[in-house]
């Protein structure tokens, strides 16, 4: 009898070819987190609860745009194809589905090319995800790049211009708008205060907008085609 075939390890710092790491990824069917970065293999540290609870905060607040706005898809901690030697595993994404006119796509188990709106909480992971995972990102063009800062109290939130990342700057109230997804409205300092329920109302406040029914309504119409 042949002996079992022992997956080879996925280790923090391997540099792999593409290919090799989802070979590798296959074989260890309980390894949930690992990242491909310039073909330098990521493996994650032990989430902390402030990550885990902000985290959550960020995904009802996609979920709940995504939930009234046709053609959109929230993403967590999945795998996405974005180059020849990176298989980055964003923490949210929201995404407009292919069939809508976005520009990923599902590529087997995996999405491939850029979400348009990647969400990236940083607590052990702030260099890594101000530094090769930025850059990562604005290469394969997403279009906008939000990058909460837990220790901090801060989000970093820019936006892809002229193949460079530009500051997206909130409004007199401290409100950000996404212009990637009109009537995306995020008050920050709520979202730090973890008042989920302001979080919420202010959403509302730009799903209720003549610029979200507009582009609910565009999305609408790209579906039906």
């Amino acid at each position: 009898m042949a002996a079992p075939v022992i997956p080879p390890p996925l280790c923090d710092g391997d540099r792999l070819s593409l290919d090799e790491f989802l070979r590798r990824w296959e074989l260890l069917p309980d390894l949930k987190h690992a990242q491909l970065l310039d073909g330098i293999v990521y493996m994650a540290s032990p989430v902390s609860n402030k990550h885990s609870s902000l985290h959550s905060y960020f995904v009802t607040w996609l979920g709940t745009y995504q939930a009234r706005t046709p053609g959109c898809e929230t993403l967590t901690e999945g795998t996405v194809l974005m180059g020849k030697n990176d298989a980055p595993q964003p923490d949210i994404a929201l995404r407009i589905l292919p069939g809508f006119g976005g520009q990923s796509r599902d590529e087997g188990p995996c999405l491939a090319g850029a979400p348009e709106l990647i969400v990236e909480v940083a607590a052990s992971s702030r260099a890594r995800d101000l530094g090769p995972k930025s850059q990562l990102y604005l290469q394969a063009g997403v279009r906008e790049y939000l990058t909460a800062l837990v220790d901090e109290e801060r989000l970093v939130r820019r936006e892809f211009h002229q193949h460079a990342w530009r500051d997206i700057p909130a409004d007199s109230a401290g409100i950000l708008h996404s212009r990637a997804f009109p009537g995306l409205w995020l008050d920050a300092p709520a979202m730090w205060r973890r008042d989920l329920a302001r979080v919420l109302d202010v959403l509302g406040q730009g799903m209720a907008s003549a610029e979200h029914a507009e582009f609910a309504q565009s999305l609408a119409v790209r579906g039906q085609t």
